[in-house]
């Protein structure tokens, strides 16, 4: 029910019972940056409840960094619990509603991935073939694999820094652009290589254009038939869409505002437009609970078979500080009590998204603040997984929260991945 404070905070549901089950971590936090990790088994420790008053924290504070407003959506063995801050359109002043879609950017990714890795079961394509076997020379080097663009490391360069270098003018001389895969796999290759296959990570959207265009030939028919047929319906996710070129969202929707380069200057609403520049890389429209459900039956391997989840869920650290990893178009986040989270943070122009889940898929969090190219308010937002999936601090940890390392996992000292080039 509506609570009054400086802000508009709607509670949607409030439960009182703390969660009682258990959550048995997938990997090791600790491997060498060069070997990747596979999960295993370990002793369950007990699971606390989710610190719903931290969560708020989070979307408080994303909102102190230039967000008009944030929501959160957690389930777990004792339901849902959902909380919003803020406005989801500044001209009318409508409140953030839980139930309202928002464009999820780079969250796309593992839809794209689970498409291709249920085709590699099909027997229609292999992750260690050459890209160049499927799309003859598409790209100039045989030594690129269909695995290399799952973990970013093709060594493809992600055009995007270029296109974005200045972030509103970028923006606007794409919003209505209508690209083929085909340019923007141009634009990339008119840059130099940021790797060797297969060496190291380098996040790249041009991989996931790849992965598109794979999907289509594999299959003969658009992505979006793809995404539909094999994912959206079988899991009745009704607020999820592929939409491209179409510039619109339909329905009860968050409006999303881009800062501009200039510290002071006024927020753009990028809400309409046809995110062509990404298409099977971050075009995907969704809802909170669709997100939590999406990653729930992702983890609980309603999608793919155990073998596919296996290789999905097999990661290499992405930066030094060993809480961090990638695995086949999935995300991994090492948390400060110890759990590991899957899923994928979503920066499209005027909106940053989290969508993880833990590894069984009893517990998820989705997240939104509709704004981006201010990373304050994405690293913010990150903040609701400490809280959901960690629970309250106890005080004196809280209290020296500041102090600690970033290798203990506390994802609020750190700076949020960015899935977009950024000025702020």
């Amino acid at each position: 029910m509506p609570l009054s404070s400086h802000r508009r905070l709607a509670v949607s549901a409030t439960l009182i019972a703390a969660l009682a089950a258990s959550v048995a971590p997938a990997t090791s936090a600790f491997a060498a940056p060069s070997a990747p990790v596979s999960p295993t088994a370990a002793e369950t420790p007990a699971v606390p409840g989710p610190d719903m008053a931290g969560v708020v924290a989070a979307l408080d504070a994303a909102m102190d960094n230039g967000a008009p407003g944030a929501m959160a959506r957690f389930t777990g063995p004792d339901g849902v619990r959902s909380r919003t801050v803020g406005v989801q359109d500044r001209v009318s002043g409508a409140p953030m509603d839980i139930q309202a879609r928002f464009r999820i950017g780079s969250v796309s990714k593992t839809f794209s991935t689970v498409v291709l890795l249920q085709l590699v079961e099909e027997g229609r394509l292999e992750l260690d073939a050459p890209v160049n076997s499927y799309l003859p020379g598409l790209l100039p080097d045989d030594r690129i694999t269909v695995r290399h663009l799952l973990t970013h490391r093709s060594g493809l360069a992600d055009y995007t820094n270029a296109m974005f270098a200045r972030t509103v003018p970028g923006f606007e001389a794409v919003r209505n652009r209508v690209f083929s895969y085909q340019e923007l796999v141009d634009l990339s290759l008119s840059e130099p290589r940021t790797t060797e296959p297969g060496v190291s990570y380098k996040y790249s959207n041009a991989n996931f254009v790849v992965v598109g265009m794979l999907i289509e030939k594999a299959t003969g028919r658009p992505v979006a038939d793809a995404y539909e047929r094999r994912i959206f319906k079988p899991l009745k996710l009704r607020k999820t869409s592929y939409v491209h070129p179409d510039t619109r969202i339909k329905g009860t929707h968050v409006r999303g505002y881009l800062h501009p380069d200039e510290v002071g200057g006024a927020l753009v609403d990028s809400t309409e437009q046809t995110v062509s520049w990404a298409q099977s890389a971050g075009a995907v429209i969704s809802s909170p609970a669709d997100l939590n459900t999406f990653t729930s039956a992702l983890m609980r391997g309603r999608l793919l078979s155990p073998a596919m989840m296996e290789a999905m869920t097999t990661v290499t650290p992405t930066d030094a500080t060993h809480t961090r990893f990638y695995g086949l178009g999935l995300r991994r986040y090492d948390l400060s009590c110890g759990a590991q989270v899957y899923g994928h943070t979503g920066t499209v122009q005027g909106f940053y998204t989290y969508a993880f889940s833990t590894r069984d898929g009893r517990r998820s969090l989705s997240a939104v603040a509709n704004t981006s190219n201010h990373g304050a308010a994405n690293t913010a937002l990150g903040g609701t997984l400490e809280a959901a999936f960690c629970g309250k601090k106890p005080a004196a940890a809280a209290s020296s929260r500041v102090a600690a390392s970033p290798s203990a996992g506390d994802l609020t000292a750190l700076p949020a991945e960015r899935d977009l080039p950024e000025r702020h």
